[in-house]
């Protein structure tokens, strides 16, 4: 998909790297601290567990746990109670493809082992190419190689990294929304739309993407308008925007059907095994075979917003409250990041922000390059994305979530750390310049590659500037205990 360049087989290599260490923590993690007992969703095993399952799952146990489970649940089992709506379809059916693969060693494993197998080798496979997707993203987007490089690292490192390991769908939405980003930059749109509407699949926030394909459009529009006829550019654009809307919004749509087909429709139910039935009774969870749910007699039956008002009580303002207070410290750092940035970049940019970055330039007219780097006119979009999704995350969301949320799902979280990295640490600069230098003839060829400057800054962590060390020592820190309390079912973001 991409050139192997020396900065991408850094990358690959560094990814790769921090996967498997990943997964080897979340298993020494696992062994050598008891799990707390969580009121966590906990479904009773149907087939019988044997020695390999329990090896499978003492080495990948760390990551069923939370969310992961109802993933692995739908996979497993098909959507039998109303709350596992709240989780789309997308990566449950990656991780049956995967199982599917694995189907010669089902003889030795159970279908939860082969899933929780599927989950370390998929989102592996998923955060490996979803770094790489943003470093290519990166170099379209931001015309600074080394800054692309510098983000793309930072994603290996990301506060949000056991979430992009464990059983959840934030990796595959990362590589998926990246991916269409990149090909929204090469101006391949209808590329674009269908990995837009891919990930609108997996995670409800891929709806926000359509302001992406929108703005494009809207671009192009003004651009044409002066040499074609208005009218028809105007009705090019209001059918552009229709495909656009009707493409990312199908996923949505049939997913809400097939619930309504379920629950609104009781003769289309499938049958639910009898230890799992048992456990809608002992829990209180509805199934499609009982009562017809409230939420069917609306005017615009979705069972998604019932869900996340009802059972996760999501709603403006709802998480204010007193006893919420260490959430919001937890969700404090990347807040403060996309803040940062959003202030940074409108006060270099006032005038392009004011008209939606849609003004015409007469730079863009000329041979001459775009401002380079995180203040490049391109990154607007990127940032008035980072900025709704924090604004929707702070007043209507578990502001906890904000972490995983804002990680998994725009690049400036990585992009702008990369940014105050190579504008404020003398080090960076320094080790760019070294890399400037033509090579001696009798140079070994290894020596063309990169190093890694991120791990070149923490070999000199005592001389670093105190904006690198409040950088990096956030993404290390939450990249860590991440792992050490989601694997061990304690709270985290």
């Amino acid at each position: 998909m991409w050139p192997l360049d020396p900065c991408r087989k850094e990358v690959l290599r560094f990814a790769f790297s921090c996967r498997i260490l990943t997964l080897v923590l979340q298993a020494l993690f696992n062994a050598i601290i008891p799990d707390h007992h969580a009121e966590a969703f906990s479904p009773p095993r149907l087939a019988p567990s044997g020695p390999v399952d329990q090896l499978v799952e003492g080495l990948l146990g760390g990551l069923s746990h939370w969310d992961a489970e109802h993933f692995l649940f739908i996979a497993e089992h098909g959507y039998l109670y109303e709350h596992n709506f709240a989780f789309f379809p997308g990566f449950p059916l990656a991780l049956l493809v995967g199982t599917e693969l694995l189907r010669p060693l089902r003889g030795l494993l159970s279908l939860r082992s082969c899933l929780l197998i599927s989950v370390a080798l998929l989102n592996s496979l998923f955060f490996v190419l979803a770094a790489v997707a943003l470093h290519d993203l990166g170099c379209l987007v931001l015309h600074c190689p080394r800054q692309a490089f510098y983000a793309a690292l930072l994603f290996c490192l990301s506060p949000a990294n056991v979430f992009l390991a464990a059983g959840y769908s934030e990796a595959l939405f990362a590589l998926l929304t990246f991916s269409a980003m990149g090909q929204l930059e090469r101006g391949q749109s209808w590329t674009s739309g269908l990995l837009f509407s891919f990930a609108s699949g997996v995670r409800s926030n891929g709806l926000i993407n359509i302001g992406f394909l929108v703005h494009a459009q809207c671009r192009d529009f003004l651009f044409s308008v002066l040499v074609q006829s208005p009218l028809r550019q105007l009705i090019k654009l209001m059918a552009s925007v229709f495909l656009s809307v009707l493409t990312l919004g199908l996923p949505f749509v049939l997913f809400q059907y097939y619930a309504y087909t379920q629950f609104c429709l009781p003769s289309l139910a499938h049958p639910i095994p009898k230890p799992l039935l048992q456990l809608a009774v002992d829990k209180g969870y509805r199934t499609a075979d009982g009562n017809v749910p409230p939420w069917c007699s609306w005017d615009l039956p979705l069972i998604y917003s019932y869900i996340q008002d009802i059972y996760w009580n999501v709603g403006l303002l709802r998480y204010y409250k007193l006893r919420q207070l260490p959430n919001f410290l937890l969700a404090a750092p990347v807040a403060v990041l996309v803040v940062w940035a959003t202030w940074t970049y409108v006060t270099t940019h006032p005038w392009l922000c004011l008209t939606l970055g849609l003004r015409r330039s007469k730079k863009i007219k000329t041979l001459e390059k775009p401002d380079p780097g995180f203040l490049s006119p391109q990154v607007f979009v990127y940032l008035v994305h980072a900025a709704a999704l924090l604004l929707f995350g702070g007043l209507c969301m578990h502001v906890q979530v904000l972490t995983r949320f804002l990680g998994s799902s725009t690049p400036v979280v990585y992009w702008f750390p990369a940014h105050l990295l190579q504008d404020r640490e003398p080090l960076l600069r320094s080790l760019e310049i070294a890399a400037q230098k033509p090579l001696a003839r009798d140079s070994p060829p290894g020596q063309k590659d990169p190093s890694n400057p991120i791990m070149e800054l923490l070999y000199n962590w005592k001389t670093c500037s105190p904006v690198t060390r409040s950088i990096l020592g956030y993404f290390l820190t939450y990249w860590l205990l991440g792992l050490l309390l989601h694997c061990n079912f304690l709270p985290w973001t």
